[in-house]
């Protein structure tokens, strides 16, 4: 079995790949994914459609280049913390931008079952403006 850091690192791992279907593959059908308020595609979502088009579907539209660059990774048990930053070039603007990011993750039987962001957002509202 798996550890919720194994279960994380490999979203990771699937995110720098540009891999999509990797990145969605653990997470659990009733996972609820919070971005922050003041973020541009801010709210809860659940299960991995949802979150696919409402992340990072979204984000790829108004942004070129969006990325996240993992800093750490912190194993707290089922928990799991991630620090790094987000970067992209708003598509409208031109306008870059770079914010630092910490991303909470939550694991049970391997699946994510929760994932919470909490960033810069005036940094990413700036460039879109």
């Amino acid at each position: 079995m798996r550890t919720a850091y194994d279960i994380v690192k490999a979203h990771y791992d699937a995110n720098d790949r540009r891999d999509i279907d990797g990145m969605l593959c653990d997470i659990a059908a009733d996972c609820r994914w919070t971005e922050m308020d003041g973020f541009p595609c801010a709210g809860t979502y659940v299960g991995p459609e949802a979150i696919l088009e409402n992340v990072f579907v979204a984000l790829g539209k108004d942004f070129d280049g969006y990325s996240f660059t993992l800093e750490r990774l912190l194993d707290a048990g089922n928990d799991v913390v991630a620090v790094g930053d987000y970067a992209g070039t708003n598509r409208k603007t031109g306008k870059a931008f770079r914010a630092r990011v910490v991303h909470v993750w939550g694991v049970a039987d391997d699946k994510i079952r929760r994932f919470e962001q909490f960033t810069d957002t005036l940094r990413v509202v700036e460039a879109m403006h």
